[in-house]
């Protein structure tokens, strides 16, 4: 492990191969701010998280200020300035889904999990967040688990997913689990205020 940066950021640490691939990945770029996204997913794969003194240390390297960078970790839902836990679960909101039932399964994760939006489980097993439009909007609702899309959802595929996450490792696979979409009878009980 090599330390990086001022003396602000002496306390963060990363591996010489995260360094190299950095340092790769700036010099493909005309200026170094351009490389900001793919040297911020790096540190965070290192790191599990952005921390105020990294994103000061990105900003020194990239010839730009901390406010940007942060600006930038603000905005992007896949970057995380703070710890978050095993599993990130992120429901899409957006109008698609919000009309879908995304709210009904974002209270059903809030009721099953014991938190709020931004928060994470006491075992830090599950962080869940609201986010934006994650690009699925046919097959709402829409929850991103790590990298894994799982769409068409209801509280008890919801349910279904908590059980199996409890009792596995996450892995790499990105493959979505698109499940058929619910009977009229499902929607209709999302939505019991409503429905006719």
């Amino acid at each position: 492990m090599s330390s990086i940066g001022s003396d602000v950021a002496a306390a963060v640490t990363l591996s010489a191969e995260a360094t190299r691939r950095i340092d790769e990945i700036v010099a493909r770029y005309p200026t170094p701010r351009a490389a900001m996204l793919p040297v911020l997913w790096i540190v965070q794969g290192e790191l599990g998280w952005i921390a105020p003194e990294v994103m000061e240390w990105v900003g020194n390297r990239l010839n730009c200020s901390a406010a940007s960078v942060e600006a930038v970790v603000g905005f992007y839902t896949m970057f995380d300035a703070a710890p978050v836990g095993k599993y990130k679960l992120q429901v899409c909101r957006t109008l698609s889904c919000e009309l879908m039932g995304a709210r009904k399964v974002i209270d059903h994760l809030r009721e099953r999990l014991e938190i709020e939006p931004g928060d994470t489980t006491e075992d830090q097993m599950f962080t869940l967040q609201e986010v934006e439009c994650l690009g699925s909007c046919g097959t709402g609702p829409l929850l991103q688990c790590n990298f894994r899309y799982h769409e068409n959802l209801t509280p008890e595929r919801v349910d279904a997913l908590l059980d199996e996450l409890r009792g596995s490792e996450p892995t790499d696979d990105v493959t979505p689990i698109i499940h058929e979409r619910p009977s009229r009878d499902a929607y209709r009980e999302m939505f019991p205020a409503t429905s006719r």
